[in-house]
């Protein structure tokens, strides 16, 4: 993966991941990140550093930790002072093996960072990665409103003043879970999938015209809000056009493309008197149940295609 142009701070992943600090460069928690690529520096320590990138972790574990004990201090110090001079962000050893005194010399020396794990390294490796992923992933900003509905992750779009923040509320209501109010954070994960948050700085807010803007964790409580969501559905909200032909069936299958990824979506036209909660809510059943492998509409279909088959059969026997 090419560098990112997002970053992550190594304090974050030392956090996420509980890394024992063995020694700190000056400032290292604000070291930024800007690649998932992660280097096992079993050549370098060997003296090869062609395309050694100095902006990737280094991870040391028990292949390269054996290797080192077969070589004597001075030896050592002398891999550990060429590989350090390098700006590296840090290096992280793994299984809680022992750092040598070598590393810590030449990682004070140099001003580098040491961390320590008790996890597997291929385990580590590939959480650390995935990770990584997920925080430099590419992301852009959409407006609408996100919810869990029944466990599934819907995006609710459409025209400043149609009644998306009104849904939501009544949504909030009937024991669903909000995850960002007018702008949405979306970014692709390392499994393919859309995840979306909000903004840090309106995270549980929500805008009602005529009442203006409340805090839905402190009027509904813990239950009503949600961090992040993988998104399962887009519902676009739109006013009545009786001009519009709306599909009935539910043959067509639309997709919206976010990021390169396609999602299920659907077009509910707004209209007074139409329930729209309820609705949405059944919108997002009716697409788990799709992901399932159920749909009514093609089941429906099939029957009425079976039905008229046997009618036509019973007119030419007659």
């Amino acid at each position: 993966m090419t560098e990112s142009l997002y970053s992550v701070k190594l304090g974050e992943i030392i956090r996420e991941f509980n890394l024992e600090v063995l020694c700190a460069a000056p400032d290292y928690e604000n070291v930024p990140l800007r690649t998932v690529d992660i280097n096992r520096p079993g050549l370098p320590l060997t003296g090869f550093f062609e395309h050694f990138d100095t902006k990737r972790l280094l991870l040391i574990g028990l292949t390269e930790h054996t290797y080192l004990e077969g070589l004597s201090s001075k030896e050592r110090r002398e891999r550990f002072d060429r590989l350090l001079s390098y700006p590296v962000p840090a290096v992280i050893i793994t299984r809680e093996l022992d750092a040598y005194p070598e590393c810590l010399d030449a990682a004070r020396e140099h001003g580098r960072t040491i961390l320590r794990t008790k996890a597997q390294t291929s385990a580590f490796m590939s959480a650390l990665i995935g990770s990584l992923y997920n925080q430099l992933a590419p992301r852009i900003t959409r407006s609408g409103v996100m919810m869990e509905i029944y466990g599934e992750g819907v995006l609710l779009q459409g025209e400043s003043g149609v009644g998306k923040s009104e849904v939501a509320i009544e949504l909030i209501k009937r024991g669903h879970r909000i995850i960002a109010d007018d702008a949405v954070e979306i970014r692709e994960t390392n499994h393919g999938t859309l995840e979306a948050t909000a903004p840090e700085l309106i995270r549980h807010y929500m805008e009602l015209r005529g009442i203006g803007v409340i805090d839905v964790r402190r009027l509904f409580g813990m239950g009503a809000i949600k961090i992040k969501q993988e998104i399962h559905l887009v519902i676009r909200l739109e006013p009545w056009n009786d001009e519009a032909v709306y599909d009935r069936l539910g043959l067509e299958s639309a997709q919206t493309e976010i990021l390169g990824v396609k999602v299920p979506s659907i077009t509910i036209p707004v209209k007074p008197g139409r329930n729209l909660a309820s609705i949405v809510e059944v919108a997002a059943m009716n697409n788990r149940n799709r992901k399932m492998g159920h749909n009514a509409a093609l089941e429906l279909t099939r029957r009425m295609d079976e039905h008229f088959e046997k009618m036509m059969g019973n007119e030419g026997e007659a």
